[in-house]
């Protein structure tokens, strides 16, 4: 069965954390930016990541990081992979993920008027700057950082590109399933879809979510062996 990978992103307490891994999740994000109600210091973090179990990901977020922070938050807590969420520029995403050798992950907020051409070339743009650019995560647009809660236009995702994407922004139990259905990204990622209050996940919400998704899984692998079997 092909298999959606998880991402319960803003993660401030060791309850959550292990609701995030009992529902099983693939990775688990930690927000570095302190305007966020989901701020954690690099300490709060290096504490929550020993409860992480084997291959379960952390994933260190920041907004407009300077290379002090980046490297801060690096040499504290064992973070697989970084997620650069602000305006951070191709030039300093590679910078800031060759100083800390860490691969990354570039957020793109999705306008409206946002066309396909315009993803596949932003991807392209990062993966000839850096080896360690893994891909895009694609966020609704708002004019703030962050989705707000608020799902974009999926159908503006190129096919050829979603295979490789992380799929982020309003993401919710409601419509997990037909996000995956419609869009087939690599991952999802979702914050305040499955939180009680902001900073503060809700256990059920995690586990019916991620049951959410594999329920697309399924559906996909049900259609891959009918054509198959035809």
């Amino acid at each position: 069965m092909q298999r959606t990978r998880i991402k319960i992103c803003g993660i401030t307490r060791e309850e959550d954390l292990r609701a995030a891994v009992n529902a099983g999740a693939d990775a688990l994000g930690f927000v570095f930016y302190p305007k966020s109600p989901r701020y954690v210091t690099p300490q709060q973090a290096a504490d929550l990541c020993q409860a992480l179990p084997p291959y379960v990901s952390a994933v260190a977020l920041f907004v407009n990081a300077t290379l002090d922070e980046v490297r801060a938050v690096a040499a504290a807590a064992p973070l697989a992979l970084i997620q650069f969420h602000g305006d951070e520029t191709v030039e300093a995403c590679a910078t800031l993920a060759a100083a800390v050798q860490r691969p990354f992950v570039k957020a793109f907020r999705v306008r409206p008027d946002t066309s396909p051409d315009e993803l596949l070339e932003y991807e392209r743009r990062y993966r000839a700057a850096s080896p360690w650019f893994s891909g895009l995560l694609l966020d609704t647009w708002v004019d703030a950082y962050g989705g707000a809660g608020k799902a974009f236009d999926w159908s503006l995702v190129p096919k050829e590109l979603a295979p490789r994407v992380v799929l982020s922004g309003g993401l919710n139990v409601q419509n997990a399933t037909d996000a995956v259905l419609r869009v087939r990204p690599f991952a999802v990622d979702v914050s305040s879809g499955v939180e009680a209050q902001k900073g503060i996940k809700d256990a059920r919400r995690i586990d019916d979510f991620i049951k959410a998704v594999r329920a697309a899984d399924a559906i996909h692998s049900s259609e891959n062996h009918h054509e198959r079997s035809s």
